[in-house]
Formats: structure tokens, sequence, C-alpha cells
């Protein structure tokens, strides 16, 4: 896992180190309040979920750094904010 993280291909596939260190951590935010996980898999470490969904294109950052789904349109629920105060 750790090791798909050091490979350039993820890398440069979001656009830089800061942009996948941004990316990953919204999406685990968004896995641990309560997320589903767009890609099949047997494993339960999020972070190797969050890895599976960018190397299969599922996830991505917009330009305004928020994170979107693949073939999601801001109609439909926009990006995936977490909100603490919602706890």
């Amino acid at each position: 896992m750790i090791d798909d993280l050091r490979e350039e291909e993820i890398v440069n596939k979001v656009g830089g180190r800061f942009k996948l260190s941004t990316l990953i951590q919204k999406r685990l935010v968004a896995l641990n309040a309560g997320g589903r996980p767009l890609v099949d898999t047997d494993s339960t470490d999020k972070m190797q979920i969050v890895i599976e969904e960018i190397k299969q294109d599922k996830i991505y950052l917009d330009t305004s750094s928020n994170l979107r789904i693949t073939g999601e349109s801001a109609e439909a629920g926009g990006p995936l904010d977490f909100d603490p105060t919602d706890l």
C-alpha cells in the first residue's frame, strides 16, 4: 500500500504530492463519516480503499480542491464535505 504512494504514476495522476495528500485526507474523512467505498475490495483498510479509488479514477480533486466522485454532477450532491458540527 505505501509502495503505491511512492510511485510517480499515482502522484502524477492527481497533479502532485500535495494534491495527493489532500485527496487522501478528504476521502478518508468521507469514509470515516460513513461514505461507502467506490471499489470492490476485500480490504477493510480505508487507506487501501482510497488508494484503489484513486488508481481506478473513481475520485479526484476539482479546481477548488473539493473531493469529487467520477461521474458526479454538481446537482447530484456536490462535493463530499465533512462538517464536524454534525457529530
